[in-house]
């Protein structure tokens, strides 16, 4: 018999990476989540491997990257190989300001330190608890669930965010629509020991032609563990089961891994010793699993109260480590501004703001990955160091969107909808060794105004200003020469009460492009707001809140943070 409360402020359906990040998003705006999962405890496979840039900066001010960085083992590069020569070399080299480079974790790694993180702010994965069936109303979602012990479950929540995967329940009951297709070549994965004389933190993708003119390929992605590798191949056509292998649901979308037994070891040994570009021994396989490939995305993010992320709302080869990644982000993107909605901080319209920044970001990414599985990363036109950022996700953002403001400055400077760039060199009076920007960002969870400027007063002013608009957002100053000591020279000093740190290095000057005495708004996901002059800082902040449909009076609902 089913029985009905309320007790969360989010129910979030899928406890993989993507819903794993926005439990976390969630917890750290103080906003209580249910986190609940069908399968009865992880599942040790390395399905999503590569971490990019981006991501591990996002986790840096959730406070999680250091203990990705200790799990995790560096890419440098991927090895291009045809027919058994090096046709390319590609250097995963980030520039100077970006503080970290491409990482490879196994994902059931990156669930397990995920899961350690929100569980210690007090949201534990529900195991073996499967949602049934929702509906949704104007005032919240009523939930169905089935609990590992059998019992049901009716739960009222405000919202429902599905992060169930390739074959959504809450997609399809939303009745959302997922155009696309599917490959037809069918895909094994190996979780192996190679013994070769190839660099390990490089990736490798060798290719043979075959006599019909087509080619096969092998990839292999360096995992934690000496010489240990992710390996995928095609299917022989002698393993080939089932045309709807790793089809899952039988709902049409051929995509995931099959469930049931998958290649030997002798049978990934054949494959290698006829694709790999040096002689090659495999042993100690952990894991196997026949998969499929569809490319596929949602006609929109969400309805109403219930929003999709992940692969709910996109699906694509996994050419570049991108799926798992975008996914986060789209957990990140819409986590804080469900905190925000939650606790008061802004009006119900500011959900769709989801859907507008995030499913044209997806669009991109399924399309772009589908070109590189067919013709390969070393034919995209984009010139090597524009595809790196891009791969790296650097280069996602919203100009133009519904909230960022007004461009102001220099055309090539960051704007309002792009990421704020990490800088280095930042100095305080007290501590004998320089900080990153990310140092300032980090453990702050709403949005943050950064002051740049050399007039104390001025800064002073602006920060007394930025205060008056309400409690959305936190002050810091960077300051330019002197005032960065709290000496504000003629001007008078900073209010020792603000937070200064001074670009002693210039860092900050040269990748922002201060326009004089300029003040930014750093959204929680990491992106600027706005960018606006020192002058105008109340002014600028009130068109924020506007956008979104905050009024500066409104008091925020105290967050609940254990």
């Amino acid at each position: 018999m089913a029985h009905h409360r309320t007790t969360t402020d989010v129910l979030i359906v899928g406890a993989g990476p993507v819903g794993l990040s926005a439990a976390a998003e969630l917890r750290r705006h103080g906003v209580h989540c249910r986190l609940v999962d069908r399968l009865p405890a992880r599942l040790p496979y390395a399905k999503a491997v590569g971490i990019q840039p981006r991501t591990l900066e996002l986790w840096d001010r959730m406070g999680l990257v250091r203990s990705v960085l200790e799990a995790a083992v560096p890419l440098r590069g991927q090895l291009v190989y045809v027919d058994g020569r090096e046709r390319d070399r590609i250097e995963l080299t980030m520039p100077s300001e970006v503080p970290y480079g491409f990482a490879a974790l196994p994902q059931y790694e990156t669930e397990r330190l995920l899961e350690e993180y929100v569980a210690r702010r007090g949201t534990v994965i529900e195991r073996g608890t499967e949602l049934l069936s929702f509906t949704q109303d104007r005032d919240g979602v009523t939930a169905r669930l089935r609990t590992a012990s059998g019992a049901d479950e009716e739960l009222r929540v405000p919202y429902l965010i599905g992060c169930d995967g390739a074959h959504s329940v809450v997609r399809k009951t939303l009745g959302l629509s997922f155009e696309g297709g599917a490959f037809q070549e069918a895909y094994m994965l190996g979780d192996v020991v190679a013994e070769w004389d190839l660099p390990h933190a490089y990736g490798i993708r060798s290719s043979r032609g075959a006599a019909d003119g087509s080619a096969d390929v092998l990839v292999c992605i360096p995992l934690p563990g000496e010489g240990r590798y992710r390996m995928s191949m095609k299917l022989p056509p002698e393993l080939a089961g089932s045309p709807d292998a790793g089809a899952g649901a039988g709902d049409g979308v051929a995509h995931g891994l099959q469930s049931g037994g998958g290649p030997g070891l002798a049978d990934l040994q054949d494959v290698v010793d006829r694709l790999a570009p040096r002689p090659a021994r495999l042993s100690g396989l952990r894991w196997s699993s026949v998969f499929r490939i569809s490319h596929r995305i949602v006609d929109r993010y969400g309805r109403g109260r219930v929003f999709v992320a992940g692969d709910a709302a996109h699906i694509h080869p996994p050419t570049g480590a991108q799926g798992m990644n975008t996914g986060v982000q789209d957990a990140c993107n819409l986590a804080w501004k469900l905190a925000l909605v939650v606790r008061g901080g802004a009006g119900p319209e500011l959900l769709g703001t989801y859907d507008a920044e995030r499913r044209p970001v997806g669009e991109e990414v399924v399309g772009r990955t589908v070109r590189h599985a067919v013709r390969g990363i070393e034919a995209d036109p984009e010139d090597r160091r524009t595809l790196l950022l891009r791969e790296a996700q650097l280069l996602v953002g919203y100009r133009g969107g519904p909230l960022s403001g007004a461009p102001y400055g220099p055309e090539d400077a960051p704007q309002p909808g792009d990421r704020a760039p990490d800088c280095a060199g930042l100095t305080t009076p007290v501590a004998a060794f320089p900080l990153r920007l990310l140092d300032v960002l980090r453990d702050r969870p709403g949005h943050v105004v950064l002051l740049y400027g050399s007039d104390g007063r001025a800064l002073t002013d602006a920060a007394a200003a930025a205060r008056t608009v309400g409690g959305l957002a936190s002050v810091a100053v960077l300051a330019a020469g002197a005032a960065g000591n709290g000496d504000g020279g003629d001007a008078g000093p900073v209010d020792p009460s603000l937070p200064v740190y001074r670009d002693a290095a210039g860092e900050f000057a040269r990748l922002y492009l201060p326009d004089g005495a300029t003040g930014f708004l750093v959204r929680p996901d990491g992106q600027l707001g706005a960018r606006f002059p020192l002058a105008g800082t109340a002014a600028a902040l009130s068109g924020c809140l506007r956008a979104l449909s905050v009024r500066p009076d409104t008091p925020l609902r105290d967050p609940v943070v254990p």
